[in-house]
């Protein structure tokens, strides 16, 4: 469920009085601060905050396109490593336009555009097709 419009944004008490103290100085130094849930408002943008993200502090600099969101929205706490190497030798071969290697066993693929061939065993189609016998056919 939303935060209720009546109530505002919440902003950490503590975060709006570091922000206060900020705003007549000329050299602005970044706010340390762990509260992640405080919602970014408006008289944010300009300052650097460093946010905590569970481990360390990443820098931030708010901007206008990030007024209403939360702090921790910018400050990622997991990090990604990497996909498996399966994954990786895929993305090579598909980027090179090698085309990806067929199971063992599987039967050829045949090229674009070909005309497909009939299953093995199979009546070819410029024969006419055998009719079939009735009751009364070859027996008096």
């Amino acid at each position: 469920m939303t935060r209720g419009v009546w109530k505002g944004p919440f902003v950490h008490p503590s975060l709006l009085k570091k922000v206060d103290k900020l705003k007549d100085k000329s050299r602005k130094q970044p706010i340390k601060t762990w509260s992640r849930n405080s919602t970014i408002i408006p008289e944010f943008v300009g300052h650097s905050f460093l946010i905590h993200n569970g481990r360390n502090f990443i820098p931030i600099t708010i901007s206008e396109e990030m007024v209403g969101h939360k702090l921790g929205e910018f400050s990622p706490t997991r990090k990604f490593v990497a996909h498996t190497a399966a994954d990786k030798k895929a993305a090579a071969e598909s980027s090179t336009g090698a085309a990806p290697k067929a199971a063992p066993g599987a039967a050829p693929k045949a090229a674009p555009g070909a005309a497909p061939k009939a299953a093995p065993g199979a009546a070819p189609k410029s024969a006419p097709a055998a009719t079939p016998k009735g009751k009364d056919d070859g027996k008096k």
